[in-house]
């Protein structure tokens, strides 16, 4: 079952130049990026993403983590992408994570663990609307490489 994911390559993992391991380990499982790109985000949308936690007396320091610096977002599918991901990327309290799992191998806290991905097939939708314009997502075959490469020497 084909399903979407929204990634967020937060700032911790942008200043530790690690978006390149992150990006590479979600191709490299199978995952097809249907979107991406680079942004600043700003206090609406902080609060709209986060509107579960924005009453929470951290929500503040969260929001001004979010704003260090730019982060990348993604709208990654797949078969299985949702569960697929939460299992490569690893538990929200990185601490916990295992080692070969995003978190378990660069992150040990809980704000700073460099990615935020989709807890739902329904959440998963309803972020990547939040992030992408739907003329920003693309629909795409994998292309035959060996097709390519024998017309390109033709």
């Amino acid at each position: 079952m084909h399903e979407k994911s929204l990634i967020i390559v937060k700032p911790d993992a942008i200043q530790r130049n690690l978006a390149g391991e992150i990006i590479g380990r979600l191709e490299k499982k199978g995952l097809k990026i249907i979107g991406l790109k680079m942004m600043n985000l700003e206090d609406a949308k902080i609060e709209e993403h986060y509107a579960h936690i924005k009453d929470k007396p951290f929500f503040p320091g969260i929001r001004d983590f979010m704003k260090a610096t730019p982060v990348i977002v993604m709208a990654v599918e797949g078969i299985n992408a949702v569960s697929s991901i939460r299992i490569l990327v690893g538990p929200t309290k990185a601490w916990e994570a295992t080692a070969g799992t995003i978190r378990g191998d660069f992150s040990l806290s809980t704000q700073s663990n460099l990615v935020h991905a989709s807890d739902t097939v329904e959440a998963g939708l309803a972020e990547i609307a939040r992030f992408f314009k739907s003329d920003e997502l693309f629909a795409y075959d994998r292309v035959d490489t060996d097709y390519v490469y024998a017309e390109h020497k033709k």
